[in-house]
């Protein structure tokens, strides 16, 4: 009677002990780890920002702080647009960044952030976790000795950030404009002079008058970075981007020591870190739009004229880059085949609804 008390109650302590400690912390297959993560952002964007934060303190809250991350922002390690090299030589196990960044190596980049005129931020989570898109990524990051893992999306963009009206095509004409990703490219061809440039110097290049205009994300961002004080015209829609998906660069070497357990949580945090991020910027973009307006921005909306030029030059580059570029057009035509099939989608069901209730609630 006795042992089996002792039994019982040895049994449900043991029990009790697993369940109140991390599982995976118990195992003695799991070491001590310490990475650093370069991000291509400022602290002071709290939504980019807060994703890395978030990535770093979720992974060592579920491995009881054995794997440990330790992230820095733009220019702490390496600047703001130098994230790739820097996880592809090793200098870092990690980086935080947009992968449309780099389409300077390879324009191919530019579909694990957004293709102007793409896809939305919904689409894209689609097309990455069910359309074959993850693989068709990872199968080109591999030249670069990169796994990519998708890890934030700002949804649906601004336009952009503008010193004159544009009114015409013409008055595109010779204007320089910080352009993130393959748009840059697409903007010359309607006489435009695209400069890449990263967040923190986006501000004084736009007081000082080495550009004329910018694009960056959306109301939230935007209003931290100041840029309604330089440049009063705010222009939509985000043709460039529908949404911009953010990605986890990790050294393809260091991946492949991880053990199992930890690849499994890094993986399902940059998960986390996609639901945290773009909820952040749909819940503080309307009352960041309100205030700027507010303050003196003025709000405009492209011409059909020049978004039917845009549109033009856009299907134009795309067949230009895949004739020359396997790689862009083996994406590209999946991409494009997937693309075709949301877009009906959306147009019978999420247009539709949208379009009503939008202008139902107008008219109240």
């Amino acid at each position: 009677m006795k042992r089996r008390k002792f039994l019982k109650t040895a049994g449900f302590g043991l029990a009790a002990s697993t369940i109140a400690a991390p599982a995976i912390a118990q195992s003695p297959s799991n070491p001590e780890i310490k990475w650093r993560l370069a991000a291509s952002w400022p602290k002071s964007l709290e939504a980019l920002w807060g994703g890395v934060d978030m990535l770093a303190k979720r992974v060592a809250a579920a491995t009881d702080g054995k794997f440990q991350i330790t992230p820095s922002a733009a220019g702490e390690i390496v600047p703001a647009l130098q994230v790739l090299d820097a996880v592809q030589n090793g200098t870092i196990e990690l980086g935080h960044t947009a992968s449309y960044y780099y389409v300077g190596k390879d324009p191919t980049f530019a579909f694990d952030t957004v293709l102007p005129f793409g896809l939305n931020a919904r689409q894209q989570n689609a097309w990455m976790y069910h359309g074959g898109g993850i693989e068709l990524m990872r199968e080109f990051f591999a030249s670069y000795g990169v796994r990519q893992i998708p890890a934030g999306n700002t949804g649906a963009q601004m336009a952009g950030w503008f010193r004159k009206e544009i009114k015409s095509v013409k008055d595109l004409n010779g204007l320089k404009f910080r352009m993130g990703g393959i748009a840059g490219q697409i903007m010359t061809k309607l006489g435009v002079v695209p400069q890449q440039i990263a967040a923190p110097d986006i501000y004084p290049s736009l007081e000082k008058g080495t550009i004329d205009a910018a694009e960056w994300v959306g109301p939230y961002d935007d209003e931290r970075l100041g840029l309604q004080k330089v440049a009063k015209y705010y222009y939509y829609p985000g043709w460039a981007e529908g949404s911009a998906q953010l990605s986890l660069f990790v050294n393809q070497k260091q991946w492949d020591s991880l053990p199992a357990n930890y690849k499994a949580v890094l993986e399902a945090v940059c998960g986390d870190v996609n639901v945290w991020m773009l909820a952040k910027y749909d819940a503080q973009n309307p009352a960041a739009l309100k205030r700027l307006v507010a303050n003196g921005a003025q709000l405009r909306a492209f011409n059909k004229d020049i978004l039917n030029a845009l549109y033009k030059a856009s299907n134009e580059l795309y067949d230009e880059i895949g004739a020359k570029n396997d790689k862009f057009k083996k994406i590209y035509d999946q991409w494009n085949a997937f693309r075709t099939e949301e877009f009906l989608w959306f147009r019978v069901a999420e247009n539709s609804y949208d379009n009503f209730v939008f202008t139902a609630g107008a008219k109240k």
